[in-house]
This record gives structure tokens, sequence and C-alpha cells, in this order.
């Protein structure tokens, strides 16, 4: 008792013993941060300084993918109000949003890592199964899509064809024992992305926008064997930037050949077509290690893990390979994304549908369509942007967050987080790394603030400042 007296100064009062600690806060101003230490005698800064970086790792995947999907779903349904895919997503995002996290977590720990080990043994998928995701896939693109009652039956039968015979296929061929894409599947979802792009920036209806897009897609199908010299064993992070780097060039430079006119349009179409179509580059790069991965002594056949942040079995060969070590870091990221995503990704989908449902019924929209524009440039260039504005203080707030302690979700999957941090020091009484803890979340959001004002100016031009 003596010991920890003299070390947390409660010797001293309350109010000097606040300003005390508050001056190294300040110091930090001076290169000098000091939050005191642990009651391992560990500085504070240096725990958090460790906490940080992994909790950055699990937040930053999560809340990508639940902003993307979840706004991009929300905003669809809102377009097609009251339609079969509306009812779906909404009886959808109200289940998902009412699940408790640890319920979840350890629902993805059952069956879609113990029973996916499993399955593993012998990778052959039943036909019932393969039936059922074919017609879930086939009602989900047929609702995306919409129109008349023939257009929603043709859709939904050609999508569940579809689906169907890629399962039957990666079935047959024991795809899930050596994953890979190839060129023919990084170059069906190049042209996917292009499509994705064109529609949202041009429309389909532009021959410009057409040649843009889906010239930049044969251009990095081109371009993907050229690329693997980049994605060699001893390669690092900035290979991987110069992957981007060189595919991104091209894109834009295709996008700035293709007219002398309105290039600012087509350079936008090559840019996020080649960013969005490098990605299964890189996937297919890591997946190609996934063979020698799973059969290795660390993983022993089970490659999908229930607990920790990384695995200490790996050799230094192993972990020398950046391919290597970035698989094992994206299969310990699989299940708490996923925890994650899915219940951000239902707050995401009622957020954003109302928020465009309020924008469409505003009078500039009518006025907009009253001039003649297109169904799409209303939408998109009219509605959505305006539609952010709400959306961009909850999702900044969000993120700074989940940064702050994803505590639920680190506790069941015992990652070494600030949501970890958080329970230490509440189990263990110790004052210091529970003020360390709550000062970084204080700072975050602020900071979340003074970013989300930022962005309203680059949602909105209107709220710029100028003089």
């Amino acid at each position: 008792m003596a010991k920890m007296i003299r070390d947390l100064q409660l010797d001293i009062p309350p109010p000097i013993r606040y300003f005390s600690w508050l001056r190294g806060i300040v110091a930090g101003l001076w290169g000098k941060f000091d939050m005191g230490l642990t009651s391992a005698n560990i500085p504070v800064t240096e725990v958090l300084g460790n906490a940080i970086p992994i909790t950055i790792k699990l937040v930053i995947t999560s809340t990508f993918l639940a902003i993307v999907l979840g706004i991009s779903v929300g905003m669809i349904t809102a377009i097609r109000q009251y339609s079969r895919f509306d009812y779906a997503m909404t009886f959808v995002s109200f289940l998902l949003f009412s699940l408790p996290i640890f319920w979840v977590a350890v629902l993805l720990k059952e069956f879609m890592a113990i029973q996916f080990n499993d399955f593993l043994v012998d990778p052959e998928i039943a036909p019932k199964v393969i039936l059922i995701a074919a017609l879930v896939f086939g009602f989900v693109m047929a609702g995306f899509v919409g129109g008349t009652r023939l257009r929603f039956f043709s859709v939904f039968g050609g999508a569940a064809v579809f689906a169907g015979a890629v399962l039957s296929y990666l079935s047959a061929t024991n795809w899930f024992l050596e994953p890979s894409l190839g060129i023919f599947g990084v170059s069906f979802l190049a042209l996917c992305s292009a499509a994705i792009v064109i529609q949202l920036i041009s429309g389909l209806d532009s021959n410009k926008g057409l040649y843009a897009g889906f010239g930049t897609a044969v251009a990095l199908a081109v371009l993907y064997y050229p690329l693997q010299v980049l994605m060699s064993a001893d390669a690092s992070f900035m290979n991987v930037i110069a992957v981007f780097a060189v595919t991104i060039s091209v894109g834009m430079m295709i996008g700035f050949v293709v007219s002398p006119i309105d290039r600012r349009v087509y350079v936008r179409i090559g840019l996020f077509t080649a960013l969005i179509a490098t990605f299964p580059i890189i996937v297919d790069r890591f997946i190609s290690e996934f063979s020698g991965y799973m059969n290795s002594d660390a993983i022993g056949g089970r490659p999908v893990p229930t607990l920790g942040q990384a695995n200490d079995l790996l050799t230094p060969e192993q972990l020398g390979n950046f391919w290597i070590s970035g698989l094992d870091t994206a299969m310990h990221l699989v299940l708490p994304t996923i925890a994650l995503t899915l219940i951000s990704f239902a707050g995401y989908v009622r957020f954003s549908r109302g928020s465009l449902l309020e924008v469409l019924s505003m009078d500039y929209i009518r006025t907009a369509r009253a001039k003649g524009l297109s169904e799409r440039t209303v939408i998109v260039r009219h509605g959505m942007r305006n539609a952010m504005l709400p959306l961009t203080t909850i999702l900044v707030n969000d993120f700074a967050g989940l940064v702050g302690g994803a505590i639920i979700t680190e506790r069941v999957f015992a990652w070494q987080g600030m949501g970890q941090l958080f329970n230490d020091s509440i189990r263990s009484y110790d004052l210091n790394l529970f003020m360390g803890v709550f000062i970084m979340g204080a700072i975050l959001t602020v900071l979340a603030n003074f970013v989300s004002d930022l962005l309203y100016g680059v949602v909105d031009p209107r709220i710029r400042i100028r003089k």
C-alpha cells in the first residue's frame, strides 16, 4: 500500500495531483509526453504506442468495408424504395442492428473458423448448399438491378445460374486448397470495376467513358504478368505502392488521351478503375501463398484462427516473406473484421437510406429533373453528394470511437489493442493507464470533429469560407 501511495502520488491533494498529471500531457507539445507509469512500472505512452497500431489495423479494414457496403446498399434501397430489395435489406439491417457483438463473434468462431477449417479437410460443397447460395445471390442481384417483373426474374435466373456454376467449379477443382484468381479472374473483376465506375461517373451511354474504363481494365489485364516482377518473395510494402503507382498512372494516361474535351471526367474514370481493379492483383499474389501457409507446421491445416492477432509459431523465413506474413495478418483479421463490419453495416444502411430519401424530396431535385437531367446525374451528382453531409459526422466519429477501443470485439478475439487496455486498467485499478486510454479517446474525438468540419467543405463547396 505504501508503494502504491508513493507511485500514484495519493499523498498529494487531488487538485495538485491532477495538474501534475496534466503537466505531462501538455509537455507533449515540446516532445516530452508523459502520462506516468502503469502498475507494472511501464510508461503509459509505451503501452499505448503498442496498442494503438493494433486497434487501427483492425478498425481501418472493418470501418472501410462497413462504410462502402453500408452507404452503397443504403442509397440503393432509397432509390428503389418499397421494392423487394428495399424490404429485404431493411429486414437484414434491422436484424444485424439488433444482434449483440459478442454473440455474432461466437457464431463466427463456430461457423467461419472451426467448421470452415473442418471443411478444408475435404473441400467439397454439397449440392444443397450450392443451390441455396445461388438462389440468394440471384435474389440480391435481381433486387439490385430492379425493373419490371420480367427483368427481375431474368436477372434472378442468370445470376443464380452464374453463381451455381462458379461454386460447382470451385468445388470440383479443389480451389479452396489452392486458391488463385489468375489472369482470367483478375480480368473479369477489372471489367466489373470498370462498368461500376463508368456508370457512376459518366454513365454507360458515354462512348468515351467506355473507352476510358474498359481500356484501363484491358491494360491492367495486359500488365498482370509484368507486374509480378514487383511482387517477388522479398517484396515489401513499397512494392505494393509501386504496383498501384504503375496501374493508376496507366489508367490516368488512358483517360487523358481518350478525349481532349472533359478530360477530367475520363481521367477520373481511368484513375478509379485502376485503383479498384488493382486490388484483385494484390489479393491474387497473397492467396497464391495460401497452400504453403496452410500446410506449414505452424498452421497445421487450420488457417482461420479464433484468437490473437498473429501466429507466433511461424519461422523467421516465413515471417521474412512479405506475402506469407501479410496473409497471416489477414487471416487473423477475418473474424473480428467481419464482426465489426456486420454491426456497423446495419447502421450505415439505415442512416444513408434515410438521408438520401430526405434529399430526394427537396425542391432542387425536382428542378433538376424538370431541367431534363438524366436520373443518374440527378442521383449521383445532386442527391448522393448532399446526402453525405449528415453522414460525414457519423462516419468520422464512429471511426474515432472504434480506435478508442473495440472493447468487446478485442476481448472475444484476444486482441491486445486499446479495448483490451481499457479492460486491463479497470480490472487492475491502474489509474494512469485508465486516464491514458481516456485522454486518447478525447483527443481522437476532437480530431474527428475537426476532420468532419473539413470534409463538409469537400462534400459541399457552398460551406467553404470565402473572403
